[in-house]
């Protein structure tokens, strides 16, 4: 297996651009089927370190997309450092995604978002839930765990 070390930088920073890319995405789609604005999803990520981020506009979603994808950043980094390590899930990285996503979606929904908005969070629909699981497993693990995985293929 190729060793990733030689080419970290590369891997994570198109990893953290698909996968961030695809889950702000995926928020905005949510938003509008809900029949609410697209851009509430930044502002909504935006006020997070800026109280004032709902009456601020277009300053306010480019903080938040700015924030999105630093969080993705160290989600992306913290997998490709146990993909270094756990060499299985250059095998398996539909197994190893799957399981990371969940784990992210866990650690957001259950720790991050509760302390941050303890009166918002935990907060769940059926259909909010399922989002959020595809979001967080499919279009963010799986599609990190896939591109690591091709990075740790030889040749």
């Amino acid at each position: 297996m190729q060793n990733i070390l030689e080419r970290p930088i590369s891997l994570i920073a198109r990893a953290t651009a698909v996968a961030g890319t695809l889950d702000i995405l995926s928020a905005g789609i949510y938003m509008v089927m809900a029949g609410r604005n697209p851009w509430v999803a930044p502002i909504s990520i935006a006020s997070a370190i800026w109280p004032g981020a709902q009456k601020a506009g277009v300053a306010a979603i480019l903080v938040g997309l700015l924030l999105h994808f630093a969080i993705m950043l160290v989600m992306v980094s913290v997998f490709v450092a146990i993909a270094q390590r756990m060499r299985w899930i250059a095998v398996q990285p539909m197994a190893a995604g799957a399981l990371y996503g969940l784990l992210l979606w866990a650690v957001m929904n259950l720790i991050v978002l509760p302390l941050r908005w303890p009166a918002l969070f935990p907060h769940f629909t059926s259909q909010s839930l399922a989002e959020q699981l595809f979001s967080h497993i499919v279009l963010v693990g799986i599609a990190m765990a896939w591109m690591t995985s091709k990075a740790m293929r030889p040749g």
